[in-house]
């Protein structure tokens, strides 16, 4: 094994949206880094693809690895209250899977904000106690244990980055997930969907997060994190935008016209956004691309010139 330097690394989902951007990012701090996949798909350059499911675990790489970014997961809200189980098998067996066949000294683990539910105290601290009101985020809490419990055996050090809204991005990579607010709006813009449907006045605030700066805090978080440590950290800017004005600025950075439908008042929360101080001091790390505008417009290009 090696120090912060040079290390070899493991990152599972690394021709998804976020792996994509970790393993880019990891590449260029002077890392070796090997990229889970299950197909032939895209991955940065300098990424070794590694084909294995981590459903299989006999299909895994073994190691060793002086650290493992762990991206691979079902991320749809919605979708998980169809399949709850399909659900909880992937992101918590998944999980298990990979800490058992894989051997590593540090896991940085990406999770979510869903873990928290819907909170009334906003900024929401890592202090908040997790109460998850969907499949998806409490099959990422339950993975959040394991990760962390294995950990406190000193076989491992964690981190877990607990994610809210991620949008932009890298090397002309669209976020292809329609079913996020961001991705819908500009669809929209392009002529690829008729109209934005929004719930009710469109005042739900939300935060949002450039997808390179969240894939550096991977980077500083598998750099920072020793074995036998556990850490949890929000992972956001602490500010957030209402969807009218998302709405709005998506119109002002492309130029295009957004139609919208209003449909009745959904149940949700008003606010969601995530106190981010803790990794601010923890690792020095600060957002530096996530400014609306800045996410929108990186968006936009990708899907204009996807070529980049």
């Amino acid at each position: 094994m090696t120090g912060a330097a040079g290390m070899r690394v493991l990152v599972t989902g690394a021709a998804g949206y976020v792996g994509y951007a970790v393993g880019r990012r990891l590449v260029a701090a002077g890392h070796e880094v090997d990229g889970l996949v299950r197909r032939d798909a895209e991955v940065p350059d300098g990424v070794r693809p590694v084909h294995g499911d981590l459903l299989d675990p006999g299909g895994l790489p073994e190691g060793p690895y002086d650290g493992v970014c762990h991206l691979a997961a079902l991320t749809r809200v919605r979708e998980s209250f169809d399949v709850p189980l399909r659900y909880f098998t992937t992101n918590v067996q998944g999980t298990v899977n990979l800490l058992e066949t894989v051997d590593t000294a540090r896991v940085v683990f990406g999770s979510t904000a869903a873990v928290y539910g819907t909170p009334e105290r906003q900024p929401i601290p890592e202090s908040e106690t997790p109460a998850p009101t969907g499949p998806y985020g409490a099959s990422k809490l339950a993975a959040e244990h394991a990760v962390r419990f294995h950990a406190r055996t000193g076989a491992i050090g964690a981190v877990v980055l607990r994610t809210f809204n991620v949008a932009g991005s890298v090397d002309g990579r669209a976020d292809p997930d329609e079913t996020r607010l961001i991705p819908k709006a500009l669809a929209v813009a392009a002529g690829h969907a008729p109209r934005l449907e929004i719930n009710g006045d469109g005042r739900a605030v939300r935060e949002y997060l450039h997808v390179d700066d969240l894939a550096a805090a991977y980077v500083r978080a598998l750099e920072a994190v020793r074995p036998g440590e556990e850490r949890v950290y929000n992972v956001g800017t602490g500010t957030g935008a209402a969807v009218h004005e998302v709405v709005a600025m998506t119109r002002k950075v492309t130029g295009r016209p957004v139609p919208t439908l209003r449909r009745p008042p959904a149940p949700e929360a008003p606010v969601l956004v995530g106190d981010a101080r803790a990794i601010v001091d923890g690792l020095g790390w600060r957002p530096e691309r996530s400014a609306l505008p800045d996410i929108i417009a990186d968006a936009w290009n990708a899907l204009i010139r996807p070529d980049g």
